[in-house]
C-alpha cells in the first residue's frame, strides 16, 4: 500500500482528484458491460461462473437504466437462465450448480426485465423458497444452512414478484427480522450481529414489502444510515471503514424506502460516485484512485 493510501486508511477516507469525472458517463459503461457480455472467454468471465446468473441481472438492469437494453441478447441470455433451473424448484448461478435464493431472485427479476416470467413455474419456485424458512421464521440461502438477513429480502421479493407470498410464515419472518434490529437503529445478519448498511437495506426492504415497516423507528435508522456519508461525499457500510460506491446503493435505497432521503448531502454523494468512474474504458471501482 502506499503512503497516501495507509493515510486514507487511517482516516477512513478519500480525497476526490480534481481531475475526476464531473458527470456520469452512461455510454461509456453501456460499452464496458456490452463487451464483457460478448467476450465470453476474458479472464473476468470464466471467473465470475459461480455468480453468473446474478452477474446477468446486474449487467441487465444496467443496460436498462441506461435505455440500452436492445444492446443485449435477450434470447440467448433468457435461455441461458432457463438452463440453470433446477429440479427443486430453484436456480443455480450456473447450469449445474446448486439452487441458491440469491441466484433464483436474480433469475426472476431478469426474467420479469425481459418479458419472460411466463416461461417459469412460479409455484414450483415459491416452494422451493418455502422450504428453506427455518422455523425461528428465518431462511438459509441453500442447503448448506447459513442463515442472513439477505436471504429473508430474497425470499420476501420472490414470491412477492411471483404472487406467492402466502406459502411463506410472514409473522414468524417478521419476528426474525426485528431480532435482528439493533438499539443503533441498524440492522445485522443475524441476532446480535453488528449493524451494516447492506444487511438494513435488506431488513427494510423486507419489511416494506410486507407491510412492517413502521414496526421500526425510521428517523433511528436513517440517522445511522446518515453518518455513514464522509466528507468525501462517499458512504461506508459501517462505522470507521473507508467509503465504497457500492454503498451509495444500500444507503440511498434504504434511505428512500424510509422516506428520508434528505438526511444526506446528495450533492457529495454523486460527486464521489462520478470520481469513481473510469473514463478511459467503464466501470467503476470501488473508491476514486482504485481503478486499473
Amino acid at each position: 500500500m502506499s503512503f497516501a493510501g495507509l493515510l486514507d486508511f487511517a482516516r477512513k477516507d478519500v480525497d476526490l482528484p480534481q481531475s475526476s469525472p464531473k458527470e456520469l458517463l452512461k455510454n461509456l459503461h453501456a460499452n464496458f458491460i456490452h463487451q464483457y457480455e460478448k467476450d465470453k472467454n476474458s479472464y473476468h468471465y470464466i471467473m465470475a461462473e459461480h455468480l453468473r446468473v446474478s452477474g446477468i441481472y446486474w449487467c441487465v438492469n444496467a443496460m436498462d437504466l441506461t435505455k440500452q437494453l436492445d444492446r443485449m441478447s435477450a434470447e440467448e441470455i433468457v435461455a441461458y437462465v432457463l438452463s440453470c433451473r433446477n429440479s427443486d424448484g430453484g436456480y443455480g448461478p450456473a447450469p449445474g450448480h446448486d439452487s441458491h435464493l440469491l441466484h433464483t431472485l436474480c433469475a426472476v427479476q431478469t426474467l420479469i426485465i425481459f418479458d419472460s416470467i411466463t416461461k417459469i413455474d412460479a409455484k414450483s419456485i415459491c416452494n422451493y423458497v418455502k422450504s428453506l424458512q427455518q422455523e425461528d421464521g428465518s431462511f438459509c440461502g441453500d442447503l448448506s444452512g447459513e442463515v442472513d438477513t439477505r436471504f429473508t429480502l430474497c425470499s420476501f421479493a420472490t414470491c412477492h414478484l411471483l404472487g406467492g407470498l402466502q406459502v411463506l410464515n410472514i409473522p414468524a419472518a417478521v419476528q426474525f427480522l426485528m431480532r435482528c434490529y439493533n438499539t443503533d437503529g441498524g440492522f445485522g445478519t443475524r441476532p446480535g450481529s453488528e449493524s451494516h448498511s447492506g444487511q438494513i437495506y435488506c431488513c427494510v426492504g423486507a419489511l416494506a414489502i410486507v407491510g412492517h415497516l413502521d414496526d421500526i423507528d425510521r428517523d433511528r435508522t436513517a440517522e445511522w444510515l446518515a453518518f455513514r456519508q464522509c466528507d468525501s461525499g462517499g458512504l461506508n457500510g459501517r462505522p470507521e471503514k473507508l467509503p465504497d460506491v457500492c454503498y451509495s446503493w444500500w444507503v440511498l435505497a434504504s434511505l428512500a424506502i424510509l422516506g428520508r432521503l434528505d438526511f444526506i448531502d446528495a450533492t457529495a454523494m454523486k460527486a464521489f460516485i462520478y470520481a469513481c468512474q473510469d473514463d478511459e474504458t467503464g466501470g467503476f471501482a470501488d473508491r476514486p484512485g482504485d481503478c486499473f
